[in-house]
């Protein structure tokens, strides 16, 4: 086995696990889903053959037994209980603990598997009950069911690492089987290569098992071969007959029906005629004797997958072409509109077009749905709320609402701290909740929604919410804040993320040091994302995230201050509007514009950048959305909208909290993209200290 057999391996291993651990979550609230064991067996199933296959003899021992536990379930003999889930969780995880230590011989580990097989021994004892076989599928009493399987895998079959005779095996043991080997294609000796598989096989099957199965067992090998299930109809007494040959060579599509009505009409035995006319392969005419013997029907096609595994480092390679691409398009476009010739302006303009077409491809496959961060957070509700003795339901939605995938990848330590606050802080122990008049159950509820170029993520729970007395008390003890400091709710809330601060005064191993919301603020920051907090005591609590679609390319606004360019998100902005120059020059405090019937506030980006080149006449003011509401943006010249290939700022420049980053123009300047939440806080916490000042 190569690394690189390995390693794929490990990948799809993990997926089936994430996989795993939603569908036994899933079960544990609906022990009657027939469709959910059938998932569960599958993923055990694929991990044990596919661990085999590449070397990892520890995987594929320990999780036979564990397959071999939930076989019993889908035959009805085996309860799900609750011992059933916590052994199947316990066994997700010691197979993760195997995956990442290679090729086992841990000792610690073997001992830990053992424990667990043996629980497993004790409950397939002891867990059959007399309601077993109303709560899980059966199928002892199932009806007798004859299939046709037309196995044929590709010619580098045995360079993965595949054994087809091991499948053929494990079909064996699902029924009665008939086997036929096709040999037609295998070349003279002196060609042979033992690497290729030139055999491929008919086989009639029957089985009680049903065409799952049947499935289960080609699952791993599904997406590389040909692999037809067809199920044997019976007739009209319910009984599988045999049929005729022509009948099932058509059937098969072995050979045409028109071929087969005049051999008929010939009448010598159909077989022969059909082999001398040279219609069909001898072979494939002893293979349809065969089934006749056996019996057979009617056709099913099986479903192949038509998806391939791209590794993300060259997926991330893929997206930095695209950028470097954007920023040539934009140069030519640059170049185009200086000169006059029209053909340079129409290769500008189908450039342009391909280019954007190029990159919203690219970017629509960098995205991922976050259905499967929220499922890995239900586990840890599940475990968590059992160690607090607290009742917990857990409620998600929007799972299918998709984020690029660095921001999912950096986005699981900010939810895992959040969820855990609720827990642990916002959720009041049954008897409290009963007390305040409340329902034993907490519920906390994770929703995903696009909004924009954004998503929204909201974490609600109805718990206690946040005491605003006692947070702004230990701010003043922390010294964070004077006592007589007058701040609104939102600025209190804020104080919960700074360093080291917690109201907690007993530390736990869940909570208490302080660490969770400064560590959710710097991540979601680093996101160019933001959060807002907002509770009512005795109510709950709501935290919302704003992230950004994706990291990589933005649409932006370019505008310019004297000989600098800066980039606007294009996502937030709302309208443009004229200013004259000398009335900015006179205003005095705040500076407010009104804007549609409302009063906006607007920041004079050249004093607050400390520019001081010659100013113009009149000045553009950008209207966008912030955290903190609508504000203006005093620019001097817009120039239009600018796809943006997103750089970071690294060295000198990455504690410049109002840029997000920098972007290089067609003629090779660099603009830098404007913060404009940060901008925002920016200006209300410099109007905020003036005011103490003046007081």
């Amino acid at each position: 086995m190569t690394d690189k057999h390995g390693e794929a391996y490990r990948e799809e291993a993990r997926e089936l696990l994430s996989d795993l651990e939603q569908a036994v979550l899933e079960l544990e609230q609906d022990p009657a889903g027939e469709e959910l064991v059938s998932r569960i067996f599958r993923a055990m199933h694929t991990i044990k053959g596919s661990g085999a296959m590449f070397g990892f003899d520890a995987i594929a021992g320990f999780t036979h037994h564990v397959e071999t536990a939930f076989d019993l379930v889908r035959q009805g003999k085996l309860a799900v209980t609750p011992e059933l889930i916590n052994l199947t969780l316990r066994a997700r995880d010691h197979i993760a603990t195997l995956l990442e230590e290679a090729f086992g011989g841990d000792a610690a580990a073997e001992c830990a598997g053992r424990s667990i097989l043996d629980a497993f021994r004790d409950l397939g004892e002891t867990g059959t009950s007399p309601g077993a076989a109303s709560n899980t599928p059966t199928r002892t009493d199932a009806t007798e069911e004859t299939f046709r399987i037309r196995f044929r895998p590709p010619r580098d079959l045995f360079l993965t690492g595949a054994n087809p005779i091991l499948l053929l095996r494990e079909l064996g043991e699902l029924g009665e089987s008939t086997v036929h080997a096709h040999i037609d294609e295998l070349p003279e000796f002196e060609e042979l290569d033992c690497e290729q598989c030139y055999v491929w096989w008919d086989i009639v099957l029957t089985t009680r098992r049903g065409q799952d199965a049947i499935r289960d067992v080609f699952i791993f090998v599904e997406a590389d071969s040909a692999v037809k299930i067809e199920r044997i109809a019976p007739d009209e007494n319910g009984e599988t007959t045999p049929r005729r040959l022509g009948d099932i060579l058509a059937d098969r599509g072995d050979a045409p029906m028109e071929a087969i009505e005049q051999a008929l009409a010939a009448r010598p035995r159909i077989g022969e005629i059909l082999v001398e006319s040279k219609v069909v392969e001898e072979g494939k005419v002893r293979s349809a004797l065969k089934e006749q013997q056996h019996l057979e029907a009617r056709k099913q096609q099986s479903a192949t997958a038509s998806s391939i595994r791209v590794p993300a480092e060259r997926l991330d390679s893929l997206v930095n072409v695209v950028g470097e691409l954007v920023t040539v398009q934009a140069r030519l476009s640059q170049f185009a509109a200086s000169s006059d010739d029209p053909e340079a302006a129409f290769v500008a303009e189908e450039l342009e077009r391909v280019t954007s077409r190029l990159r919203d491809h690219t970017m629509s496959i960098r995205m991922l749905p976050i259905g499967a961060t929220f499922g890995r957070l239900q586990r840890l509700v599940r475990d968590l709320s059992r160690d607090l003795g607290k009742d917990i339901d857990f409620v998600t939605e929007g799972g299918e609402t998709e984020l690029d995938k660095t921001v999912i990848e950096q986005l699981n330590d900010p939810l895992v701290h959040l969820i855990r606050n609720s827990l642990d802080h916002g959720i009041e122990p049954a008897e409290a909740r009963l007390a305040a008049g409340k329902p034993s159950k907490g519920v906390i509820r994770l929703a995903a929604i696009h909004s924009g170029a954004h998503v929204l993520i909201r974490i609600e729970d109805d718990g206690a919410g946040l005491d605003v007395d006692a947070i702004r008390a230990r701010a003043v003890e922390r010294g964070l804040i004077d006592a007589d400091a007058e701040l609104s709710e939102s600025e209190i809330y804020t104080l919960i993320m700074k360093p080291g601060f917690s109201t907690a005064r007993q530390v736990t191993e869940v909570s208490g040091r302080g660490v969770g919301m400064d560590v959710v603020r710097r991540n979601i920051e680093a996101l160019r994302g933001s959060l807002d907090i907002s509770s009512r005591n005795g109510s709950g609590t709501t935290i919302i995230l704003k992230l950004p679609l994706t990291l990589a390319i933005i649409d932006g606004l370019l505008v310019t201050i004297a000989s600098n360019y800066f980039v606007l998100p294009l996502a937030n902005t709302l309208e443009c509007f004229e200013i004259p120059r000398r009335q900015i020059r006179e205003g005095s405090g705040g500076r407010f514009a009104a804007v549609r019937g409302e009063m906006v506030p607007y920041i004079d980006l050249r004093a607050h950048m400390k520019i001081e080149e010659d100013e113009p006449e009149l000045s553009q003011v950008m209207v966008a959305e912030t955290q903190y509401g609508k504000f203006g943006f005093v620019v001097d010249r817009v120039i239009g909208d600018h796809q943006t290939v997103i750089k970071r700022l690294d060295g000198l420049c990455k504690n410049l909290e109002t840029f997000s980053g920098a972007t290089i123009l067609g003629d090779g300047t660099v603009a830098l993209i404007l913060d404009l939440d940060k901008l925002a806080k920016a200006c209300i916490d410099l109007e905020h200290s003036g005011r103490q000042r003046a007081a």
